[in-house]
């Protein structure tokens, strides 16, 4: 992520400038700085395209997911239609509709759970990133002042 090689420069730029006498403030150049900062503004909105891109992943996979599993129920259906002949085909038909369709729920809570958490995962990760370049880039321009 260059953002973060970005907020790593500005962070030796300020750890590393000259100190003023009796004081916490150091003395840095301001043009260096600007210029790193409209960097990494450029650079923000391709993080935010990414963060899009992996909600509507997520989105797309969720619908997958629940097409898959009305697949996976029709197939049942449609089986169990055909089966319908005799009282034993019957019987054995049902069970096995009842045990696909969990078997088909299961699988389709486990996929929607599983897109979820990756799905949040990411974009947890990405929002405490934001976060802290967020709140360097505030600190600094705080000290800068």
């Amino acid at each position: 992520m260059e953002i973060f090689t970005l907020l790593e420069t500005l962070e030796e730029i300020l750890e590393n400038s000259r100190a003023i006498p009796f004081s916490s403030k150091g003395i840095v150049d301001k043009e260096e700085l600007l210029d790193i900062i409209k960097e990494i503004r450029i650079k923000l909105p391709d993080e935010l395209k990414q963060a899009k891109w992996v909600k509507e992943e997520r989105g797309r996979i969720l619908v997958e997911a629940q097409k898959e599993a009305d697949d996976i129920v029709k197939e049942a259906e449609n089986r169990i239609i055909s089966m319908i002949d005799e009282h034993e085909i019957t019987r054995k038909a049902y069970e096995q509709k009842a045990q696909i369709i969990e078997t088909a729920n299961e699988m389709s809570r486990e996929i929607t759970k599983g897109t979820k958490d990756y799905a949040d995962n990411i974009l947890e990760k990405l929002e405490v990133s934001l976060q802290d370049a967020l709140k360097t880039v505030q600190n600094n321009r705080k000290e800068l002042k």
